[in-house]
């Protein structure tokens, strides 16, 4: 969807922050062992560094990964746009997730030796949350902000 550089990296913002604030407070309700009120106000604080981090492995390490590892599952030329959408979502996911369950892992779990099996545990708990919402929520979300925001110079394109 972005066209330029700096569309890309106002995308990136909007769904990193997404995401992000989405699973601080699912692992924060699992922590507490359920969801509050509270919960949705104690993320902003771990927002505050998490979102940087997710926006930096995104534009710097996956952004790129995941478009071409789509691109051998299904021809960029395809006539059905929406499953290069899916499947560049998916594997966004599949690459985000164990890296920035690392990041909760270390920053947050105080794993000691058992930083390999909490680290899986943390994904594995994550990945499912995070496929779902981005699928589901946050990426038709984002998208529709998205287009909003650049509606202008998107009706320009197809003019």
């Amino acid at each position: 969807m972005p066209k330029t550089k700096l569309q890309n990296v106002i995308f990136t913002l909007l769904m990193a922050l997404v995401m992000v604030y989405a699973l601080i407070c699912y692992n924060i309700a699992l922590d507490k062992g359920g969801l509050c009120n509270a919960v949705f106000l104690l993320a902003f604080h771990e927002l505050t560094f998490m979102w940087p981090i997710a926006v930096i492995l995104e534009l710097f390490v996956v952004e790129k990964l995941a478009q071409k590892l789509a691109f051998r599952i299904i021809a960029p030329e395809s006539n059905e746009p929406i499953f290069i959408v899916f499947a560049i979502s998916a594997i966004t996911v599949c690459l985000m997730c164990p890296m920035m369950s690392l990041v909760a892992t270390v920053l947050f779990k105080n794993p000691g030796s058992e930083i390999i099996a909490v680290w899986f545990q943390t994904t594995v708990m994550n990945f499912l949350m995070a496929l779902f919402w981005q699928i589901f929520f946050a990426g038709p979300c984002v998208r529709f902000v998205f287009r909003m925001l650049f509606r202008k110079q998107i009706a320009e394109e197809f003019e």
